[in-house]
């Protein structure tokens, strides 16, 4: 009699495993207990196990027949620094600090389908498990690029996955081309002649001038870049005086925001363009203005190969359509920094109806357990499908 395994993925113990990891949720660069969690799981299974890339990351490697190529699948580990709002019985123990993005979720599916795996070893090659710390901002990716990643564990292509409301939990979005935009960070600072709010003729506004560039900024998206290619400048930050002496005009005004495309060029364009406004303003003024522009993330651009690879993972994990074209999204992922060095795919799926708070980045966000299957079955499919 052939035996059947009604339960590959343990999915009981893994929705328990989600579940402690939503309340004990760590930030970037400080996921020690999620790591020596992932550690223990992977080491448990038979895997061999890579500690201190990136700080808190851990790489799980699975080597199995004698196929000699090699690949990458990475999952984020770290939680927002924010309250959590929602009720659940699982809720964060740690004040400000939630997975209001799924990165619990993301976890757990990633090492079930690495348990899964280390136990059929119905493959030949290698695939490297990347559990990333400090996704949401703080630079998780390049920190274990800059730790040897790709040296100690080379690869010929990488995949990523992200949880979506919206989308059924057993539905999967595959789209070759831009997915995510870069995200980067920019400033100014308006240095002028502070005086006495009754007489700005003394002195040079900064406040004014700064009240100036909030608006002209619109112009760069609608009047300099390409309709046709996707852009966003956003002011998210000012200050300058002070509501206890509200008849004094400061010297300084600063202001920050972000800037997001999905090409190089207009990359470029918004980085040079928020520049020329700011010197612009300023002299119309007479006054000077101080200006930053941080690159942090770039876009995440699928490859085609790789999605052509991830598509059909995809289709088999589901059973069901995969959705072609989901339009891409302006938020950022550090993924980019793998799937710029070698050709990858990062790929949507669903967490379910995106009401009562789902939606990511959310107070009330939470998880949807029923991914968790679909997203292991797409994980082994994928590497089953790779590595034949």
């Amino acid at each position: 009699m052939t035996h059947i395994d009604n339960d590959p993925f343990a999915l009981e113990a893994m929705i328990a495993l989600r579940r402690d990891l939503h309340a004990n949720p760590e930030l970037g660069f400080e996921e020690v207990r999620t790591s020596q969690i992932v550690a223990d799981q992977l080491a448990a299974a038979g895997i061999e196990v890579h500690r201190g890339l990136g700080k808190t990351g851990v790489v799980g490697t699975l080597r199995v027949g004698d196929g000699n190529r090699a690949i990458a699948l990475r999952a984020d580990m770290d939680a927002l620094a924010m309250p959590e709002l929602g009720d659940v019985p699982y809720k964060s123990g740690t004040a400000n600090t939630m997975h209001a993005c799924g990165h619990d979720g993301h976890t757990v599916m990633l090492l079930a389908a690495a348990r899964h795996l280390a136990r059929t070893r119905q493959f030949s090659g290698t695939v490297h498990f990347i559990f990333q710390p400090a996704e949401e901002g703080r630079g998780g990716a390049r920190a274990m690029i800059e730790d040897g990643f790709l040296e100690q564990f080379p690869i010929e292509a990488v995949y990523g996955l992200h949880n979506m409301p919206g989308l059924a939990t057993d539905e999967m979005a595959v789209v070759a081309g831009p997915q995510l935009a870069s995200s980067d960070s920019w400033e100014v600072i308006f240095h002028g002649v502070g005086t006495h709010g009754a007489k700005p003729h003394l002195g040079r506004d900064a406040m004014t001038a700064a009240a100036h560039f909030l608006t002209a900024i619109h112009t760069i998206v609608a009047r300099v870049i390409d309709p046709l290619q996707p852009a966003v400048v956003s002011a998210c930050a000012i200050s300058g005086g002070d509501f206890r002496a509200l008849n004094v005009i400061p010297d300084d005004v600063r202001i920050g925001g972000t800037a997001r495309a999905y090409s190089a060029q207009v990359r470029d364009q918004l980085e040079a363009e928020l520049g020329t406004l700011a010197a612009g303003v300023a002299a119309m003024f007479g006054i000077r203005a101080s200006y930053s522009f941080t690159r942090r993330i770039p876009p995440v651009i699928n490859d085609a190969t790789a999605t052509a690879a991830a598509l059909a993972a995809a289709s088999a994990a589901t059973g069901r359509p995969v959705v072609t074209d989901f339009p891409p999204s302006t938020a950022g992922d550090d993924f980019a920094e793998f799937g710029n060095r070698v050709p990858g795919c990062y790929v949507w799926l669903g967490n379910g109806p995106a009401v009562d708070g789902a939606l990511h980045h959310n107070s009330r966000y939470d998880f949807n357990d029923d991914a968790i299957a679909t997203g292991a079955r797409y994980w082994t499919r994928l590497v089953e499908h790779e590595l034949r």
